[in-house]
């Protein structure tokens, strides 16, 4: 009997090298890299982002993981710097081994990375950063996007300010990729819709470092500006910032009209509770009370239940993520880099913002837009949209053919 016995184990020995397998390769983990700010002003956005991939990643493992096998999640810190970034997604593919990278806050960090996917060989899913390039003149065919970009989030803005009665735009946002290509899209959408706007000139435009905690000077040059109406392009830290500055300085006394691009980000309307001033137009990648939807009042519950928080546009960035990436991997059925590429492209899902396709021709997700006016409500803690928009995909995303990506 032992010598049968030892006779098997040699037979699936040899039947194991034959065909280039071992016994534990259909165990092996799954591993997804996560890489998000998860340190100073922006660090609520990294800390909401792995809430999400870690609710993600359990609710996935319940219910039997990715082709049969467990998923993990790996976390690193960008502080929102290239060269980090850079750093910590190459230890996430050669160290950790990951089948894929998903994450980035800002479009300085994803224009660094995005071109760098191709050496690594590895797909990236973006979750949050919005600079069209990286689906646009940057792309390739290791860089897709799940969550809104600049065009199409801008292009909301531009049709909500066409029915202002606005005749001259300015603008406040952060002095790199994402301030300055959000009032270039503003602009053009907007010219297009109402010829007879007038914008101020790049020079009068304010645009403020990253590092900036004081924004009186800014503020004073938007209240010395002849315009009445202002695109805000701001976000986390910075935002918060220069809405509660603005706030003691006046701003907001109903002089000018004000779009926030990203003012209802949850960790923004958290942070900042009754002193968010209402009536503010504020846009957002997802908003936890626009989709009916089961699936999307499930997530909210079940994230609500779990951190006694309301997700945030990061959290369900990084919870369709890891869905998203499930999908493809099943669909492929393999966690082969090329073949999940390939498996993503025209892929379609339904996640809790709404059903997306993310398209062969540059990667980009077709999603829904919301856009809301801030307003208090006793039944939450923070200022809610009321009332909100929800702007159809189709209806904000450029064509393929106007985005400049080619994908080889």
């Amino acid at each position: 009997m032992k010598q049968r016995t030892l006779l098997s184990i040699a037979l699936a020995l040899v039947l194991t090298v034959m065909l280039g397998t071992s016994p534990a390769a259909a165990e092996d983990p799954i591993k997804l890299g996560f890489v998000y700010i998860m340190s100073g002003p922006f660090a609520a956005y990294g800390e909401f982002a792995k809430q999400g991939a870690e609710l993600a990643i359990d609710e996935v493992n319940k219910a039997g993981g990715i082709n049969g096998r467990k998923v993990e999640g790996y976390f690193e810190d960008t502080t929102g710097k290239p060269d980090v970034a850079l750093r910590v997604i190459r230890k996430l593919v050669f160290q950790d081994k990951v089948d894929c990278v998903i994450g980035l806050d800002s479009s300085g960090v994803a224009k660094t990375v995005g071109p760098a996917m191709v050496q690594l060989k590895t797909p990236l899913i973006i979750t949050h950063a919005a600079t069209p390039d990286v689906t646009g003149s940057l792309c390739n065919k290791y860089v897709f996007r799940i969550s809104v970009n600049i065009a199409q989030n801008i292009k909301a803005a531009s049709l909500l300010a066409a029915d202002t009665g606005v005749k001259k735009w300015t603008t406040i946002g952060p002095d790199y990729a994402f301030g300055h290509q959000s009032w270039e899209f503003f602009e053009k959408d907007l010219k297009e819709l109402k010829p007879n706007v007038a914008f101020a000139s790049k020079e009068d435009g304010v645009f403020s470092p990253t590092k900036t905690t004081d924004f009186g000077p800014y503020i004073t040059k938007l209240m010395q500006s002849d315009a009445d109406g202002v695109l805000v392009s701001l976000w986390g830290g910075n935002l918060i910032d220069f809405v509660r500055q603005a706030s003691e300085m006046g701003f907001f006394s109903g002089k000018y009209t004000v779009l926030c691009t990203l003012g209802a980000a949850t960790e923004v309307l958290t942070a900042l509770g009754d002193k968010m001033p209402e009536g503010l137009w504020v846009g957002t990648r997802y908003w936890f009370l626009a989709n009916n939807s089961e699936m999307n009042k499930t997530f909210v519950k079940t994230f609500k239940d779990r951190f006694d928080a309301y997700p945030s546009y990061n959290a369900h960035g990084a919870y369709g993520a890891v869905y998203t990436f499930k999908k493809a991997a099943e669909k492929a059925k393999s966690t082969d880099k090329d073949a999940v590429i390939n498996a993503l492209e025209d892929l379609t899902i339904e996640l809790p913002v709404g059903t997306i396709t993310i398209r062969a021709g540059d990667h980009q997700a077709v999603t829904d837009v919301c856009w809301g006016k801030t307003a208090a409500d006793p039944a939450y803690p923070i200022r809610i949209l009321k009332p909100f928009r929800v702007f159809k995909g189709s209806e904000v995303t450029p064509p393929v053919a106007d985005t400049g990506c080619t994908i080889k």
